[in-house]
């Protein structure tokens, strides 16, 4: 029974980080494939910072500037520029880095965000940004010590999985896996990538379509995050930009596909 507990509140809490980034901060604020409701924009403002860790308009900003400059030599986080274990690194310094610039109004970082009509997150404008993680520590404490240390572990590493998360999705996403479109990059359809995080591994479709709150693309491809925002839609969270949708390939492009096998566009 407390194995299954520990589960349930590692799998509860690491889907509640997933959601946020992939549903809200993502397909939602950055590229505006789903639009969500005002209250629930407000609340991703306000709330986002808090359940991740990561302020909404840092990582919205740092990932445009992923797409602008894709596996170039100003992409924030590429395998090609630091290999695939060197994006977990990349990735952290890239965000410090963002949120230094967008403190200092600097415009090669403010021009990606002027459609962001919110200001970074209080935390990080008074340099408190490691608030969220003493609260999570906080109460992974308080469990370890009236329940268990594996339910307090089974908290915090479900709460703050974002680094993982990234790592995984920026470093496979661009290295390894297959291609449905030339893109002028390295982006990749990552299974593995795909059914850890919410769907986010198919990278390829996603830098084909930025746009479409659906990434998957051929019936073998499954987007769970796509499926929560069918969902959020039904009950009014948002609603998902159907014009935009990538549409569906009813066949699987086969191996010997030039556009499959191709590295770059």
């Amino acid at each position: 029974m407390y194995i299954a507990l520990c589960l349930v509140v590692f799998l509860a809490t690491y889907a509640l980080n997933t959601v946020t980034i992939t549903v809200g901060y993502h397909r939602g604020l950055a590229h505006g494939a789903v639009r969500l409701s005002a209250r629930s924009r407000r609340a991703l403002i306000v709330m986002g910072n808090w359940v991740t860790g990561l302020d909404p308009k840092a990582w919205c900003v740092m990932h445009r500037m992923h797409h602008a400059h894709s596996d170039g030599t100003l992409d924030p986080h590429s395998p090609v520029n630091v290999g695939v274990l060197g994006v977990f690194a990349e990735q952290l310094k890239s965000y410090e880095n963002t949120i230094r610039a967008l403190l200092k109004k600097d415009p090669a970082y403010t021009r990606y965000a002027v459609d962001l009509d919110f200001p970074l997150s209080w935390l990080n404008r008074r340099g408190v940004w490691f608030l969220p993680y003493l609260l999570h520590a906080t109460v992974a404490v308080v469990l370890g010590v009236s329940v268990g240390w594996a339910l307090g572990a089974a908290w915090f590493l479900g709460m703050m999985s974002h680094p993982l998360q990234g790592g995984i999705v920026n470093g496979l996403g661009h290295a390894v896996g297959g291609r449905n479109f030339a893109t002028d990059d390295n982006s990749r359809n990552n299974h593995l990538a795909a059914w850890l995080i919410g769907g986010e591994g198919f990278q390829n479709n996603h830098h084909h379509a930025p746009a479409s709150a659906r990434f998957s693309y051929t019936p073998m491809e499954v987007d769970v995050g796509y499926g929560v925002c069918l969902l959020l839609d039904a009950v009014g969270v948002l609603e998902v930009q159907e014009h935009s949708l990538l549409p569906r390939q009813r066949h699987v492009l086969t191996a010997g596909d030039p556009v499959a096998n191709a590295s770059h566009g």
